[in-house]
């Protein structure tokens, strides 16, 4: 039996063999919806499959794209990389997902290996502070894309949350309840200042000024996670300890929550929490924690269909910072101090 191939769909819908070749690459710019639905109605007819190894190699792309997380332990990754996934799966594009753990050689690794694997583009949750590495592949027109941070003198399509104003909604919600002694809990900056914790360090600093309130410099809590519990058991014994404390991320709300617990603190009676990034366990948790919700099945989406806009130009885009709005996500965590 003939093998089938693009030739005789082609012929059979009345177009050329180019227009099938877009139709197959989901290239829809410029064919009307007739013309995609008689291609698709030939398509299922003849139960023709296009030959994607072949295809690969005389377009040179492999339909896969890299994502290198940061942290896959951060409720912002998982849900970053599922809507990656599910858009760019429907484009007929498979992911492979790598897991730098914060370790900046693991990443350059990670990126050196999906570039000889020619993947069509990279997206990349950066860990480390080298632009070297990112120049190197904007210069040579390849698609790149940066979630949750950015990296100094790279210049390349990125979204992230706008952070500082997710610290001033979680500092005004309870200055509303009456709290004047709050704390920041956070994670290490690191070497060159992970975007997300150096923002929501200086938004807490900003917001405490803009609302009159003293800020002192022993409520900035920014220690690993091993750490925290001795880092909140110092806060708590202050002269003054904080009535109110703001999670810089899920983990250090989780932390926060694991502390309260053994030591028998009632939140929010004794203590009021809100956490930024909105983990699922914040809404499970007895009572239902407050949270300063990201976006980031949207933000995943949105990179993917940038990641695709860049391969179908081939690398030539114009750089653009996304900053997503952060959401109040009401709970029971907050009340008015003693």
């Amino acid at each position: 039996m003939k093998k089938l191939t693009i030739e005789d769909v082609a012929q059979k819908a009345g177009v050329s063999k180019s227009t099938v070749s877009q139709f197959l690459n989901k290239r829809y710019k410029y064919m009307s919806e007739a013309t995609r639905n008689r291609i698709a109605a030939v398509i299922e007819e003849l139960n023709y499959k296009p030959n994607g190894l072949a295809r690969s190699l005389k377009q040179n792309r492999t339909h896969m794209v890299g994502i290198i997380v940061a942290n896959i332990d951060y409720s912002l990754s998982i849900q970053c990389i599922r809507a990656i996934e599910n858009e760019l799966q429907r484009h007929g594009i498979q992911v492979i997902i790598c897991n730098a753990d914060e370790n900046a050689e693991k990443e350059n690794t990670y990126v050196e290996t999906l570039v000889a694997r020619q993947v069509d583009g990279l997206i990349i949750f950066p860990t480390g502070n080298n632009p070297s590495v990112y120049c190197r592949l904007i210069e040579a027109q390849y698609p790149l894309v940066f979630m949750d941070r950015l990296v100094e003198g790279v210049t390349t399509q990125s979204l992230l949350l706008d952070n500082e104003m997710a610290v001033k909604i979680g500092i005004g919600e309870l200055v509303r309840h009456g709290h004047e002694r709050i704390a920041l809990v956070t994670l290490p900056l690191g070497e060159h200042g992970i975007t997300p914790r150096k923002e929501r360090i200086s938004g807490y600093k900003k917001a405490m000024e803009e609302a009159g309130l003293t800020l002192h410099e022993g409520y900035v809590c920014s220690v690993p996670k091993e750490e925290l519990a001795a880092e909140l058991e110092r806060l708590l014994e202050l002269p003054q300890p904080p009535t109110a404390l703001l999670a810089a991320n899920d983990i250090a709300l989780a932390e926060i929550l694991k502390y309260a617990n053994r030591r028998s603190i009632s939140i929010p009676n004794q203590l009021s929490v809100i956490g930024i990034d909105d983990a699922e366990f914040a809404h499970i948790y007895n009572p239902v924690i407050t949270t300063i919700r990201q976006p980031a099945y949207e933000m995943g989406m949105q990179a993917a269909k940038i990641m695709l806009s860049c391969i179908e130009d081939n690398g030539s885009y114009v750089p653009i910072t996304y900053r997503f709005p952060p959401a109040l996500q009401q709970g029971q965590s907050v009340k008015s101090p003693q």
